[in-house]
């Protein structure tokens, strides 16, 4: 299989995870494993089941992201990607946007796709 280029599958997994975030964030339990670590807000939460539970459980309904950047580096083990994005969260019913940072840490499965080993997220204030 031919290594994929960095930008391509960063690229590509943002546009999947923020309009499934939007659309149905329940389908984004599928992209981690039991072994995946989000921390969002500062709180870790290990694994796929607790990582769709805590997403889905997110004290607001719809949302809209807006991409401003997306960085990527080529990362361990060969063919991960690390990804930092940087946006604005719009609320369902609230007329400003919200700042946010995400960093994803993308590892190669067997199959020949990508799961999320890591990802943090943070509000940006001020």
């Amino acid at each position: 299989m031919a290594a994929m280029n960095p930008d391509a599958v960063a690229r590509a997994f943002v546009d999947h995870y923020y309009t499934t975030f939007d659309v149905n964030r329940a389908g984004l339990g599928s992209l981690y494993q039991e072994g995946s670590m989000l921390t969002f807000e500062g709180q870790q939460v290990l694994g796929s089941q607790n990582i769709a539970a805590k997403l889905a459980a997110l004290p607001f309904g719809q949302c809209q992201h807006k991409v401003s950047t997306v960085d990527c580096q080529p990362s361990g083990p060969p063919g991960a990607v690390l990804v930092f994005v940087s946006g604005a969260l719009k609320l369902s019913g609230e007329q400003h946007e919200l700042k946010f940072s995400q960093m994803f840490h993308l590892v190669p499965t067997p199959q020949g796709s990508f799961y999320v080993a890591n990802d943090i997220f943070r509000l940006n204030y001020g």
